[in-house]
């Protein structure tokens, strides 16, 4: 296990390297540069390894400390990458989605128009939501927003039960103040497939290698990984006339930085907008909570977006307490909001403005030959686990 240390010893020699950011885009990275014969120094202002992918285990059950993560790809080589590394078991993620006492299958498939509409005919299901549709082309010519771009490929029906509530939580805000392209892409299926995605490889870290805290363990063998600093509050003892042109602060010669861009350049253009998430854990004795590994709740009273039954996202675990045998499960309630101090960043608000000021931000990260940027964070951009492991492998050709 590396646990990591706290404290950067001085008069340490003079790395090739050092990583901000010890989650899977950083723990990559040091991967494959040691793996080239680079010196590596890994350094994350939490105190665990792991970033957002961390996990943890109790009584035989894996915890996703920061939301539920599912691996999928179609990518062959980065599904052997991980399995090369993790044993994985398949597993097939196939959300339920609640709505006022209500459960409807996700993604959208012919299990959730049988409970909306009471037909099992994929033909009639398929005529009226284009019927709904189309009543809703009568009104709106051109999308202006998430609402109206949402009735036109799905209508109402679907929109308002399974839509509507979970989005304004999400984002904070009424559908109608969303633009339309973010929702562009609704996955219907007419079919009873139940797979939320449609990759080739699918599947979650056995808890008997350590689910993904293991991965990101053997990632980071190698580096010289010290946790519980920051690099932003280590920047500030040095002379700020050297920030960019010695990023290093004299541990190493370049630096990869996969934390907030507009942080790292001190919110020169602005800060780039955010939401954030709230976790709410509970430990239950009993065997099971509400039989799935995710629930959405989609209606706009329920103040979460979702609950986790982590022992259903556990592979190889037991799910009971050691001491007595009880039965035992934990749960998790996510709950949206707006990024504030403290919080930690999760999906990225690529609004005008904000994209404005990231593109900004590109522009002075040209002038840092020294510093490379990456990760969803430094690359402002919501990224899945495989999208992640696939950009390191690209930008590990450039270093």
């Amino acid at each position: 296990m590396i646990a990591g240390k706290s404290t950067i010893k001085e008069g340490s020699e003079l790395k090739d390297f050092l990583i901000v950011g010890a989650g899977l885009y950083g723990a990559v990275m040091a991967r494959e540069l040691t793996r080239k014969g680079y010196s590596c120094i890994v350094i994350d202002k939490r105190k665990n390894a792991g970033g957002n992918i961390r996990t943890t285990v109790k009584n035989g059950i894996m915890l996703h400390e920061y939301g539920a993560h599912i691996f999928h790809t179609s990518d062959d080589e980065v599904w052997k990458y991980v399995t090369d590394l993790v044993a994985m078991i398949p597993f097939v993620h196939s959300p339920v989605a609640c709505y006022k006492g209500q459960f409807y299958s996700l993604p959208f498939n012919m299990h959730t128009f049988k409970a909306l509409f009471g037909c099992s005919d994929p033909g009639e299901a398929k005529r009226i939501i284009e019927a709904e549709a189309c009543a809703e082309r009568e009104k709106i010519s051109l999308p202006s927003n998430l609402e109206e771009q949402a009735l036109l490929t799905v209508g109402r029906t679907v929109y308002e039960t399974l839509i509507k509530g979970y989005t304004a939580k999400q984002w904070g805000c009424d559908p109608r103040l969303l633009p339309a392209d973010i929702i562009k892409r609704i996955p219907v299926r007419y079919t009873f497939d139940e797979d939320y995605f449609n990759d080739k490889y699918e599947g979650l870290p056995d808890v008997r290698s350590g689910g993904y805290t293991g991965l990101a363990e053997r990632l980071l063998e190698g580096s010289e990984v010290v946790l519980e600093t920051d690099y932003l509050k280590l920047r500030t003892g040095k002379d700020p006339a050297t920030w960019y042109t010695d990023p290093g602060l004299g541990l190493a010669k370049k630096v990869i930085y996969t934390g907030a861009i507009d942080e790292f350049f001190e919110f020169r253009y602005g800060a780039l907008s955010y939401r954030s998430l709230r976790f709410e854990t509970e430990e239950l004795e009993k065997d099971d909570f509400q039989g799935h590994a995710v629930v959405n709740y989609t209606d706009g009273e329920t103040p979460y977006t979702r609950i986790i039954e982590h022992k259903h996202l556990t592979l190889g675990g037991s799910g009971k307490k050691e001491a007595d045998g009880k039965p035992f499960t934990i749960i998790t309630r996510e709950y949206p909001k707006i990024f504030g101090e403290g919080d930690e960043r999760y999906y990225p608000v690529r609004d005008k403005l904000s994209m404005e000021r990231y593109n900004k931000y590109v522009g002075l990260a040209a002038q840092c030959p020294r510093i490379a940027f990456g990760g969803r964070l430094g690359s402002y951009r919501y990224l899945d686990m495989d999208k992640v492991i696939r950009e390191a492998l690209n930008d590990i050709k450039a270093c």
